[in-house]
């Protein structure tokens, strides 16, 4: 596959995240994933939750080769071709969906990418429909971990608009866009995943993932 790209990380982090998208989306219908990158999440993804439709995305070009390829080399039916979305320009060319998606992307991304996701969200999710955020987060203005710290560092040399996202921060954006902590979920390697309903308010409870 002289388009497909690999990463580490995606790798790793594919089965608990699976695990916990199970139990917390819809039986059926579209999900969009919001940087999508090499594609190896959605291919797993659809691949353990078949019943789902899964329409990849990312604005990188080469990214986008890489998902058809890791697609195509799948042989999956209910991943369709990606889509060139930049969360922070809107509208998305999506219509209705049951829930989006974003592993790993607000740290890796502008500020104005985290406001740009949950408009989209906003547009794009029916009442009760669900965001699904995954990747590290501060929390009470400190890192979770010594490795967060050195990560957000290495961040903010490589971009200085990029960096490890305060919780509150992103809950607070979140709910100007009619999106509300549904869930916390503590996942390995410092990471957490939060579980935002559309126009439902939640409750922010804190569990761990399954090890």
């Amino acid at each position: 596959m002289p388009d497909a790209l690999f990463s580490p990380a995606a790798a790793r982090n594919a089965a608990p995240i699976a695990e916990v998208l199970a139990g917390v989306l819809s039986p059926s219908g579209l999900v969009l994933e919001i940087a999508s990158g090499s594609g190896e999440h959605v291919v797993h993804f659809a691949r353990a939750l078949p019943a789902l439709d899964w329409q990849p995305s990312d604005p990188d070009e080469a990214a986008r080769r890489s998902i058809v390829a890791h697609a195509r080399a799948a042989g999956l039916a209910n991943i369709r071709s990606p889509l060139a979305i930049d969360a922070i320009h809107q509208p998305w060319p999506v219509a209705r969906v049951e829930a989006v998606v974003a592993i790993n992307m607000i740290h890796i991304a502008p500020w104005d990418a985290t406001i740009g996701l949950m408009a989209g969200a906003e547009a794009a999710l029916a009442a009760g429909g669900v965001l699904y955020l995954y990747g590290p987060l501060r929390e009470d203005g400190a890192h979770t971990a010594p490795s967060n710290a050195t990560f957000d560092d290495s961040l903010r040399a490589r971009n200085a608009s990029w960096g490890v996202r305060d919780i509150e921060a992103v809950v607070a954006a979140a709910k100007a866009h009619d999106l509300h902590l549904a869930e916390r979920i503590t996942m390995p390697a410092n990471n957490l995943s939060l579980i935002f309903h559309r126009g439902r308010r939640g409750s922010g409870v804190d569990r761990e993932a399954a090890p």
